[in-house]
């Protein structure tokens, strides 16, 4: 089965059921590819960096895809979105000046299967990324993530003093729905902050 067939049976299964753990774990293989301009679109605002892919966007092809995930009622609350995507929607970011990607391309169950070498060669992945499509801003969902890519053990969340040449750097809450420490409102409030420094 083809990547591109087998991205739109995943689709499929979440639509109808929840996938099978042997789905699941077959999705570990798969590349997410990223959101980025195509000819046409406007310049790039803010590219939004996931940790990993969850093993359910792995599957559908789709960032951010895990039910409960907060990541797009969050862009559409802080008013990036003129209403809620759903993950299958991604597509319409470009338009709105808008991408996402990832820190490391391995899918996972859970972000601390990640090692350390990981997130430092994602980190670099990342800057030459940045230098190729050049936005606006580079927002990082995760503090711990962020801290390990980035070489900044002391970072915090917000805006960072350090930038990749003209691209800014913001660091946000991360918006899994294990993420317990934030509720949908200081989520929205973090992500309204960026687009307000956005534009």
């Amino acid at each position: 089965m083809g990547t591109a067939t087998g991205r739109t049976r995943g689709a499929a299964i979440l639509a109808t059921v929840a996938p099978t753990p042997d789905e699941l774990e077959a999705a570990r293989s798969r590349l997410l590819p990223d959101v980025l301009p195509g000819p046409g679109d406007p310049p790039l605002r803010v590219l939004f960096c996931g940790i990993n892919p969850g093993l359910v966007s792995a599957l559908t092809g789709h960032h951010f895809a895990r039910p409960g995930n907060r990541f797009w009622p969050a862009l559409h609350a802080a008013g990036f979105t003129p209403r809620r995507l759903a993950p299958a929607e991604q597509g319409e970011l470009r338009a709105l000046g808008l991408g996402v990607t990832n820190v490391a391309p391995r899918a996972t169950a859970r972000a601390d299967e990640l090692d350390d070498a990981e997130l430092v060669a994602g980190g670099e992945r990342l800057r030459a990324l940045v230098a190729d499509v050049a936005p606006r801003w580079l927002a990082v969902v995760g503090i711990g993530a962020y801290r390990v890519a980035f070489g900044d053990r002391r970072a915090v969340a917000g805006r960072q003093e350090r930038t990749l040449g003209p691209t800014g750097l913001w660091v946000l809450p991360n918006p899994s729905g294990l993420n317990a420490h934030q509720t949908p409102a200081t989520l929205a409030a973090a992500f309204r902050e960026l687009r307000e420094a956005a534009g």
